[in-house]
């Protein structure tokens, strides 16, 4: 009965089908909230880029922007087809798109293999459309990657952690990985949320399996 009432919101549209969007970019904040970086950069000299979506992106910031050698982050939409999407037009499922974070962060101070390790115990990665009761395919879980190396990355740690949450009881990881499309900006209201309404709505929530950093290096190999 779920499915067939919200059939609609768990199957990602094809292109021809999701709706028109826009060529303006969203307005947005010059500066983060938090740490007074710039929003949309430019960014430091030698910075690399990772998206990643793991639910409500309120929630998924956060984890992001509190680690050491994260230079900035924001929350957006991608891996759909609308551009420049609204929040409520990811959220009725047409626009393609899931809920992301963008994290521009120096690779000599924190690798991908721990923005990694953050993303996949910070969620649960195994559930489809959806995460806890936040249900649709803005919800899904994804890592976009920016370099031949990084998707490498991203793929031999699905490996590794798939045999950690098997272990513990889990199923099969659903998360989609593929090479970066589009990243669109979300309203300056999302942006850094949790940060502007601490007590706000966080429905993020993991599995307690440990990720286990360092085997995703050596399976990349």
């Amino acid at each position: 009965m779920w499915k067939l009432l919200r059939g609609d919101k768990l199957e990602v549209p094809k292109p021809e089908a999701c709706l028109p969007g826009r060529t303006q970019r969203m307005p947005i904040p010059e500066f983060h909230f938090v740490n007074g970086a710039r929003l949309a950069g430019p960014y430091p000299e030698g910075s690399a880029v990772a998206v990643f979506g793991l639910g409500c992106f309120w929630g998924a910031e956060r984890k992001f922007w509190q680690a050491a050698g994260v230079h900035v982050t924001a929350v957006g939409y991608a891996g759909g087809s609308t551009p420049n999407p609204t929040y409520e037009e990811a959220c009725s499922g047409q626009t393609g798109h899931t809920e992301v974070v963008l994290v521009i962060y120096d690779p000599k101070a924190i690798s991908y293999e721990e923005l990694l390790r953050i993303f996949w115990e910070s969620h649960n990665p195994t559930q489809g459309m959806r995460q806890g009761n936040d249900v649709g395919t803005q919800y899904r879980s994804a890592i976009y990657t920016f370099s031949a190396d990084d998707l490498a990355l991203a793929q031999a740690s699905a490996s590794a952690y798939q045999a950690r949450l098997q272990a513990a009881g889990f199923g099969p990881i659903t998360t989609e990985i593929r090479a970066a499309p589009p990243f669109y900006f979300a309203e300056h209201y999302h942006q850094q949320y949790l940060a502007k309404v601490p007590n706000g709505y966080c429905g993020l929530g993991g599995t307690g399996v440990s990720c286990p950093v360092g085997v995703a290096v050596d399976a990349a190999e």
